[in-house]
Order: structure tokens, then C-alpha cells, then sequence
């Protein structure tokens, strides 16, 4: 793409913005669609000026999170990182967490469930090994209460991920923006392969999670997290195979 038509594509999503509302979700998919010609570093550019504030980035520092903690910290270093601590992250999780920290600089905030996890044991047994049900449950919890009370308590209107498309059949409908349940979700590499992301981290020499080289392709709590050894595939890797998302980036 041109400087001229980067220009022109720039000031039309400018146009777009000043006049979306919350509920228009034909004018979301419009803005959208003008998105996908930008680059990453433009969508999250242009996605900080035009859409509403408070904006947050979340990441849950699995395998590949460095990539798109680096691209947004260096548009914006400043921009709250959430991460929603279970409790029952793997010893290397928390290790790599604060190591992204210190050396990305970020502006990191830890969010849990209100209750610890020693006190949802002795209420509830370990919800993981009671099926389907439990592990839903569990996730009510653990992941999407406190992330519901992080996205409050920040006041934020527009969410960052590094949701890709790639990533498997649950995420292979993610636009560059959605709208959901009120809120603006700005994917800005929905469209970038395993081999971008590789070169990306090799590029600006950024670790991929230390469990990677392991054999953990996606990375969650230590007690439903299975290597693809252990899983003998893709669909096995987390959650015993019952489900692939947690509930926290359902449509």
C-alpha cells in the first residue's frame, strides 16, 4: 500500500469513528474491514486514537504473548496490561511473567477471584475433575469474574488481545474489530500466521514461553494443560479436550 492510499484509508476510519455508536455493529464491521488493509502496528495506532477509552491490553503470557505485548507497548508503554491469575498458573508462567515485566517495562495489573484457592477447594472439591460442568464453573470463577471486575474497576471501553485466527477452529471467525457486550475488542494480528509470529519474536529477540520447547502449545492453568506428547493432539491441549476457550473471548 501507498503513502496516498494509507492516507486516505487512515482519515476514512477517522470518518467511520466519529460516527459509530455503541450499538451499531454494521458500523463496527465497516471499520473493520478498513483495518484489515493496515498493518499491526497501524490497527493498534489507529485503534488507540479512534476508539473510546480507557483501553487495556489483556494477556494471559502464553506462548507466543510477547509478540503482542511488544507491538502495543511500544505504541502506547503506558497501557494497563491485565492478567487474570488463577492461582494454578504453571511455576514457569509466573517466572515468565515477570520477566516480560521488567524487561517490556509493562504497566502490569494482577487480577483473582475473590476467593483463594485453597478456600474453593474445601468449598467446591477441584472443580476440573468434575467434568465438563466443573471445569465451566471453574472458569466462572477464576477467569471470567475477575476479568469482568478488571474491565469495570479500569473503566475500560476498548479491549486489546492477541486473538488470532490461526489459532484454531473457536477463533477462526476473529475480525480486527468486534463489538461485545459493550465493549470494542481490537485484535490487532487476527490475521498473522505461526511463521509471522516465529519471525516476529526472532526479529526483536523475544522469548516464547519457557514451557514451549516442552511441547505446550497453549498454555493455561498447570492442572488442565497438557502437552501435545501428552494430548496426542491439538484438541486434547487443554481442558481434557471438553472445550478449547474458557469463556473469557467467547462471541
Amino acid at each position: 500500500m501507498g503513502t496516498h492510499e494509507r492516507e486516505v484509508l487512515v482519515r476514512l476510519t477517522r470518518w467511520l469513528s466519529d460516527r459509530l455508536l455503541p450499538d451499531e455493529e454494521q458500523g463496527v464491521a465497516i471499520l473493520s474491514r478498513a483495518f484489515e488493509a493496515l498493518d499491526a502496528r497501524e490497527r493498534i495506532a489507529r485503534a488507540l486514537e479512534l476508539l473510546p477509552g480507557t483501553h487495556v491490553l489483556t494477556s494471559s503470557f502464553g506462548a507466543q504473548a510477547a509478540v503482542t505485548l511488544h507491538l502495543v507497548t511500544r505504541v502506547r508503554p503506558s497501557i494497563p496490561v491485565v492478567l487474570i491469575d488463577t492461582g494454578y498458573l504453571f511455576p514457569d508462567t509466573y517466572r515468565f511473567v515477570d520477566e516480560l515485566t521488567e524487561r517490556l517495562g509493562l504497566n502490569l495489573k494482577v487480577f483473582r477471584s475473590e476467593a483463594s484457592p485453597a478456600w474453593q477447594e474445601t468449598r467446591f472439591g477441584k472443580l476440573w475433575e468434575q467434568g465438563l460442568g466443573g471445569i465451566e464453573r471453574y472458569n466462572r470463577i477464576n477467569k471470567q469474574e475477575p476479568m469482568d471486575r478488571a474491565l469495570a474497576e479500569l473503566g475500560a471501553e476498548t479491549w486489546i488481545s492477541g486473538l488470532r485466527r490461526a489459532q484454531g477452529a473457536t477463533r477462526e471467525h476473529v475480525a480486527p474489530i468486534e463489538l461485545r457486550r459493550g465493549r470494542y475488542r481490537v485484535h490487532p494480528i487476527f490475521d498473522w500466521s505461526d511463521r509471522q509470529v516465529g519471525q516476529y519474536l526472532k526479529d526483536h529477540e523475544l522469548p516464547y514461553h519457557p514451557l514451549w520447547d516442552q511441547g505446550y502449545l497453549s498454555i493455561g492453568d498447570w492442572h488442565t494443560t497438557r502437552s501435545l506428547a501428552e494430548a496426542g493432539s491439538a484438541e486434547g491441549l487443554r481442558f481434557f479436550g471438553l472445550k478449547r476457550e474458557c469463556g473469557l473471548h467467547d462471541p
